[in-house]
């Protein structure tokens, strides 16, 4: 892949995500659960955007989280040890932000791994 594709690919996933992110709030009722991943790690995280912190979060970098691997397999279980600690908190309900990533593969797997723990979106 060239620069140049690299960075129309990395411009077109920014306007995607601004074009979700002007709907998508994270209040303390339902916050927002937002998804990232780099080439090595998947990260997921709970945000209520009125106050401007974080409620919650998940990281394959953790040391209890590190077997899990960047696959379809490893989104779920994260997508479960993050419905386990917003279940904890009492947190049931959020709203899912996809990050401007296409909602299938490895962000789906960790949407349904949450949806099993309890979470709704």
């Amino acid at each position: 892949m060239s620069v140049k594709e690299l960075n129309d690919k990395l411009r077109k996933r920014e306007q995607r995500k601004l074009h979700v992110r002007k709907n998508l709030v994270g209040t303390p009722d339902t916050p927002r659960m937002t998804v990232f991943k780099s080439n090595r790690y998947l990260y997921v995280q709970v945000i209520d955007d009125k106050a401007g912190t974080t409620l919650a979060a998940a990281s394959t970098l953790e040391e209890a989280l590190k077997s899990i691997k960047r696959n379809v397999q490893g989104g779920e279980k994260l997508g479960e040890e993050i419905g386990k600690r917003l279940k904890d908190k009492k947190i049931d309900k959020v709203v899912f932000d996809r990050n401007g990533y296409k909602y299938h593969g490895i962000v789906k797997a960790i949407a349904d791994g949450a949806r099993k723990a309890g979470i709704t979106f």
